[in-house]
């Protein structure tokens, strides 16, 4: 009786605005794989046939990858081999593709990533911020009390931070960014990575927030932003718990966090954003 083997995931990345950006690898791989399974299967196909390569797709994105996955794994038992692809970078990163990669462990099969462009390492390296190290945050949420309360938790982090988000909503997220972190702060806009019209837009946050609260900029944009210096650090371990528990009376009052914030500060005397980046990490976490 001849054993069975489990075939192979591939996890592919794709350009993300430059057609060039494709490696032989990742070519070679789409060319031999039983099947692509593709978050668009539109922008997949013209991928493919723009290099010659026909093979079978299936489309994979949000609402329908728990039964993808599932057909994925019996696929990989019997010995097939996958190609997973986003319409753009690497599968898995703020895309689809986490359940399938997880399915595929599950059913024995091997994963292989085969790198490539990636918007995340394009803006960081070209923002002029520390790269030694950073923290990816994804896309921000859409909500204003969510939204700044992960801002408040990510204040005193020593690592350039880096976040995806919509042209739509760049103006109130660097808005945001200048309330909980401060107007100083070295930041970046990257903006259409890789694509005819890339740009790189540098200054602190309160320069940046101010430019685009009227102008709405075009295309993929990615934002990166400085990190927490030591001083800000040492002034995050000064915020003892009487000063939290005041905090915490003055919300339960019913006062927004603003003018919580403000109450806070002309209390104590601590700086305004030390005092609103508390409030923001108490409503948060309780």
């Amino acid at each position: 009786m001849t054993e069975s083997h489990a075939g192979t995931l591939y996890v592919v990345a794709s350009p993300i605005g430059n057609a060039q950006d494709l490696s032989p690898r990742a070519l070679e791989t789409l060319r031999t794989a039983d099947l692509v399974l593709a978050e668009d299967t539109r922008s997949a196909r013209k991928l493919l046939d723009g290099h010659g390569i026909d093979r079978r797709t299936q489309s994979c994105f949000d609402a329908n990858e728990p039964a993808r996955a599932a057909q994925a794994a019996a696929l990989l038992r019997s010995g097939a081999s996958i190609a997973l692809l986003s319409e753009a970078g690497t599968p898995t990163v703020s895309d689809p593709g986490y359940r399938v990669v997880r399915a595929a462990i599950a059913a024995g099969a091997r994963v292989v990533p085969v790198p490539g462009p990636s918007a995340v390492l394009a803006a960081l390296v070209g923002s002029g911020l520390p790269t030694d190290r950073f923290f990816f945050v994804g896309f921000p949420p859409r909500k204003t009390g969510a939204r700044q309360g992960l801002l408040a938790q990510l204040a005193s982090l020593p690592a350039t931070l880096v976040f995806f988000e919509s042209p739509h909503r760049v103006a109130v997220t660097l808005a945001d960014l200048v309330a909980v972190l401060g107007k100083g702060r070295p930041a970046c806009v990257a903006r259409e990575l890789t694509k005819t019209h890339e740009e790189f837009v540098r200054g602190n946050l309160a320069e940046l927030a101010e430019r685009y609260a009227s102008e709405r900029p075009l295309g993929e944009v990615t934002l990166v932003v400085g990190g927490a210096s030591e001083d800000t650090r040492e002034g995050d371990g000064q915020c003892d718990e009487e000063m939290r528990a005041r905090a915490r009376a003055l919300l339960a009052s019913g006062l927004s966090a603003r003018d919580a914030a403000d109450a806070l500060a002309s209390e104590t005397g601590r700086p305004r954003r030390e005092t609103y980046r508390l409030v923001l990490d108490l409503r948060a976490r309780e």
